[in-house]
């Protein structure tokens, strides 16, 4: 047997001996909708003539895209999605604030490895972080599959990806996922199944964040090899054939930048220091986690952001958010000047929550950066890893945080000012009200107890 994961999962789900090109029909063991499609899953269902999904229990749906509502017309289509969903008396139920779909399907248990799951949206290929093949479909192909259960696919060709030795301090998966798309390129995976090997037994959301990317390369599906939640049988062979094989050594990996407009373009961080940025995104379902906030407070902690830099940090999920309040990460960023929103896919496709004004410069960690996909066609969007954030939140300018991870206090500061003074004129400097209450503390404590006020 020469089977790639693909074919192994294919070959099991459909009941007979499958091959890359083979067309195969295929149960779904869970169907994903979320709120910008509903409206056509809706339509295409009443299109089959069905009025009820196949299995309730198998199918789950979110309000995460334009979460909270940011127009009426959005409004009355999140309406529209909370009443088809008690009229099917559908349990598995996530409204706004409760955070991005790809997130809670893996962290919440939905996604069973060996299985194959689609969804309404292209990151589907995030639930092969637990070995599930994990595809996005348009809403016709999704209106299908609730009415049936079931879908069809063609086997995919699959590339292996191979990293090799261990991430120094101050890198991070996302710096390898990039180096990944760097070598593949946007079109590379087109319809192929991306493996991933050597990284198994790798936090769940670093390999939320390697499988979700796997989008931008154009692939079917994403897969980590070996994960701990996969049963043995689900793994390639060892002499499976690859249309393409790659390999990074984790060692020697420098951080990595995304120039925009393509999420390919990337380059190692040298040869993007210095360049300006208006805002600063951290969140979204590849890099709003704990441990990305975590990292992003290391940089920040007891320090303020850049006066004409807005740092905008959106979690991926409530269950992510309420870590992060609960170890005191939320507060380092929110004392740092952070705007913190509600869980969920924020400005990632500059639908709410900070929509991008033509001619600004984002640097954020989510996962395209194309003309137009936060907001402004005419803004320009960079993508990097959570410590790239933080260091740009902090100076206004791209820059390595390794020096800054590794620096004493009086090194960092003056890295930070150097850094500052360095940044060409944009925006207005903001009087932010924590600033402000420090003054009043201080001026409190030099004149004493202050005065009861009546009002």
């Amino acid at each position: 047997m020469t089977r790639t994961l693909a074919e192994v999962i294919l070959s099991r789900v459909s009941g007979r001996d499958v091959r890359a090109g083979d067309l195969v029909i295929v149960p779904v063991s869970r169907v994903m909708v979320h709120d910008s499609v509903i409206d056509a899953v809706i339509a295409g269902l009443r299109d089959l003539g069905r009025e009820r999904v196949w299995d309730t229990s198998k199918v789950c749906v979110f309000v995460d895209h334009a979460a909270p509502a940011p127009t009426p017309v959005v409004a009355d289509s999140h309406r529209v999605l909370r009443e088809w969903v008690r009229e099917q008396k559908i349990p598995t139920f996530y409204d706004a604030g409760e955070g991005v779909c790809h997130q809670i399907m893996v962290e919440e248990g939905y996604c069973e490895p060996g299985t194959v799951i689609v969804g309404s949206d292209s990151h589907s290929n995030s639930y092969g972080a637990v070995g599930a093949f994990g595809a996005g479909m348009g809403a016709t192909d999704i209106a299908v599959a609730l009415a049936l259960g079931r879908t069809w696919l063609r086997v995919p060709e699959s590339i292996k990806v191979s990293f090799t030795g261990r991430l120094r301090k101050g890198i991070t998966m996302k710096d390898a996922i990039m180096r990944v798309v760097r070598e593949i390129g946007t079109d590379g995976a087109r319809y192929a199944s991306v493996e991933f090997h050597g990284v198994g037994d790798l936090p769940q959301g670093d390999r939320i964040t390697l499988a979700g990317m796997t989008t931008e390369m154009g692939a079917k599906a994403g897969m980590i090899v070996g994960t701990p939640e996969a049963p043995a049988w689900l793994r390639p062979d060892p002499d499976a054939r690859y249309v393409r094989e790659v390999t990074i050594d984790l060692t020697t990996l420098e951080p990595q930048i995304a120039v925009p407009p393509r999420v390919d373009q990337v380059v190692d961080i040298s040869a993007a220091i210095g360049q300006p940025v208006d805002i600063v995104f951290l969140g979204s379902c590849t890099n709003g986690r704990l441990v990305d906030m975590q990292q992003a407070a290391k940089v920040l902690r007891g320090r303020r952001i850049a006066p004409h830099v807005r740092l905008e940090v959106v979690p991926s999920s409530r269950r992510q958010f309420d870590l992060a309040m609960q170890d005191g990460t939320m507060q380092v960023l929110s004392a740092a000047g952070a705007v913190i929103g509600s869980s969920g896919c924020g400005p990632c496709l500059g639908r709410t929550g900070g929509v991008l004004a033509a001619q600004e410069i984002c640097l954020s960690t989510a996962n395209r950066n194309y003309k137009g996909r936060m907001g402004s066609p005419d803004a320009s969007i960079y993508i990097g890893s959570p410590y790239v954030a933080a260091v740009a939140a902090l100076t206004g300018v791209i820059d390595d945080p390794r020096p800054y991870l590794e620096a004493t206090d009086e090194e960092f500061d003056a890295l930070v000012a150097r850094r500052r003074g360095d940044r060409p004129e944009r925006g207005a400097a903001s009087s932010r009200s924590g600033d402000r209450s420090r003054e009043l503390v201080m001026a409190s404590a030099r004149s004493g107890p202050a005065m009861e006020i009546d009002d």
